[in-house]
């Protein structure tokens, strides 16, 4: 009878993979990254989405899911019959989504799924999280609506506890419209005709769908600020349901060693005294462990596993007055790599979390210590990534309403001038940004947040950098990386194609720091490696791998001067080739690097002496 029974759950259990699978494939001609034929329909980028607010209790919801697209002038009925499959998380226009199609703004992308919901999750209070969806959501449990969100970069949840029925069994759906560049809203570098620089349309979920049990007061969020001259972490957290007796107790761990340990009221900061740090630092990025527990009548309700570093980025004048970047109060060369965080066939996504980890490890390898994530926001395991590995971070936020109006000259970029916005646009960039700077304020490989981006809707200028800045302290804010220079802001950044440049120390460097935002954009298109077959693109082209690098090693003494006269740090264009555009240092499906990464740290390692900068 044993054996009867476990032929059948073999029978019965090859049909259900068989549904979860489908015909599912690739779509397109484009190229692909070795890891498109890695990826597994039934269990799509199946690791825990959330490194800084762990717990055990929770359930993937990635993969097939039912798609439709129907006119948005229709878009308050739902669907009754679907186009076929899609693969959650990558977008509709990827090709790993199974379909690349385009959306655009007089279409809504309906997503539907049965999904089975363990006794376990259910016993408890069921949240359902969405890393990111883009752009504007509505989502649906067994037919009842249990939330909106707008915005394409930053994670959110629904409770939907009082949505689910008896039984295992519940359908969830999702409701999308995303208008692309017709929109006002953060957008980067997506455009629904793609040309130059401009790339394919993002439409829908492209980060991870994933269910978690929570109990009835547990904790939203946390934040935590190192303070190296202090010598503490100051810890706060969310808690929702929190009773007034309730307590926060926060440890500090090096590894099983407990450093510190605070107990608060819940609504209180917890300020962990953490003496003789082991500092991060590219060379040594010690993470510390951390627990966040709320505690009623001495008995543990909620905890969550995280992490934190002790570092800081500050600026100082160096011995002639110019003020230079430094971290934990030492100057150390800021450089790296543009990073648009693109993938031939995942667009926004990558294809599994080794790839994520791939152009981290390659751009470790070529001897960069910094990377500029351009535009865009990655999933929170990217993050994760560069703090566990050592990689600088500056932070852009992804730029959008590139059709507002110049406030004095419609026809030139004036220096000093800011661009007008409508309240709505405003609205939906102030929301966005602060919802990105919070949900990755715990990063600590994070050290700059840039607002703008070469004038690309750049708007009230100072009140938005000064902001910023009130809002994270902690952090230096480049205000406008290549766009209209302003009094404002702890850097002023140039953007110089293709030589190194930077701005004159005699106007700026005595308030601001300088920097060189973007430079280089050396291109090599390589056959069988491009995203078309002619007329793809580079800031200036060369024919073979010694002819760039020769270029490039030209570069690199120019910078070793311009750090002496007082450049703080430097971005490189860029990574990867990215759909037409050819610029980078590997191809776009990341088969080859195009210089030797040992040749490239070579000629990178001169830039980080520190007997190069005297500090006062």
């Amino acid at each position: 009878m044993k054996y009867w029974f476990l032929f059948l759950v073999f029978v019965f259990a090859v049909p259900s993979s068989k549904a979860q699978t489908g015909n599912w494939q690739p779509v397109g001609n484009k190229i692909r990254t070795e890891w498109a034929a890695k990826v597994n329909p039934a269990n799509p980028l199946p690791e825990y989405p959330r490194p800084h607010m762990v717990r055990e209790n929770w359930q993937n919801l990635n993969g097939l899911w039912d798609y439709a697209l129907q006119p948005k002038s229709q878009e308050s009925t739902r669907p009754t019959t679907f186009n076929g499959k899609i693969l959650v998380p990558f977008a509709v226009e990827s090709s790993l989504s199974g379909v690349g199609k385009t959306v655009g703004k007089d279409s809504v992308l309906w997503y539907r799924r049965t999904i089975m919901v363990p006794a376990k999750i259910k016993k408890q209070n069921v949240l359902l999280h969405f890393g990111a969806v883009d752009w504007l959501t509505e989502v649906f449990v067994n037919g009842q609506s249990v939330g909106t969100h707008q915005g394409g970069y930053d994670p959110f949840s629904f409770d939907i506890t009082s949505a689910l029925k008896s039984g295992t069994q519940q359908e969830i759906a999702v409701r999308v419209w995303d208008p692309t560049d017709d929109g006002p809203q953060p957008r980067g570098k997506q455009v629904k005709k793609p040309e130059s620089i401009w790339y394919t349309p993002v439409t829908g979920i492209w980060q991870t769908v994933w269910l978690e049990g929570v109990p009835k007061t547990y904790i939203t969020a946390t934040k935590q600020t190192p303070d190296i001259d202090k010598q503490t972490l100051n810890v706060s957290a969310q808690v929702q349901n929190a009773q007034s007796s309730d307590k926060l107790r926060v440890s500090a761990w090096d590894g099983k060693k407990k450093v510190a340990e605070q107990e608060v009221a819940s609504g209180a900061e917890a300020a962990l005294s953490v003496t003789n740090a082991k500092l991060w630092t590219p060379e040594s990025p010690f993470l510390y462990d951390l627990r966040v527990a709320v505690v009623r009548n001495g008995k543990v309700v909620d905890e969550i596993k995280s992490y934190f570093a002790m570092r800081k980025i500050s600026m100082a004048p160096d011995a002639n007055g110019t003020q230079r970047m430094l971290l934990n109060k030492k100057f150390v060369f800021q450089y790296g790599p543009l990073d648009q965080g693109w993938w031939p066939d995942g667009l926004y996504t990558a294809p599994t979390d080794e790839a994520l980890v791939f152009d981290i490890q390659k751009t470790k390898d070529m001897g960069f210590n910094l990377i500029r994530k351009h535009v865009k926001v990655e999933p929170a395991r990217w993050y994760n990534y560069c703090d566990k590995m050592g990689m600088l971070v500056w932070q852009d936020m992804p730029s959008g309403d590139l059709g507002a109006r110049w406030v004095n000259n419609p026809a030139l970029e004036m220096l000093n001038a800011d661009m007008t916005r409508t309240p709505e646009s405003e609205k939906i960039y102030r929301q966005e940004w602060i919802e990105i700077m919070q949900d990755l304020h715990n990063f600590p490989s994070i050290v700059v947040w840039v607002p703008f981006n070469e004038a690309w809707g750049q708007f009230k200028t100072a009140e938005i950098t000064n902001w910023t800045m009130q809002k994270d302290p902690s952090r230096l804010v480049n205000s406008a990386s290549g766009g209209n220079f302003h009094p404002v802001g702890h850097i002023i950044d140039l953007h110089n194609y293709p030589s190194p440049a930077m701005p004159r120390t005699d106007l700026f460097g005595a308030k601001q720091v300088i920097v060189l935002g973007e430079f280089g954009g050396l291109g090599l298109p390589l056959t069988g490696h491009t995203w078309q077959q002619k007329d793809n693109w580079g800031y200036q082209s060369f024919k073979n791998p010694e002819e760039l690098f020769a270029r490039y090693s030209k570069f690199m003494d120019t910078m070793s001067e311009l750090i002496k006269t007082g450049l703080s740090a430097a971005i490189y264009t860029q990574t990867t080739d990215v759909e037409i555009e050819t610029n980078g240092l590997m191809t776009y499906d990341r088969k080859v690097i195009k210089v030797p990464t040992n040749r490239l740290k070579e000629v990178h390692t001169k830039l980080y002496n520190p007997g190069l900068v005297s500090l006062k």
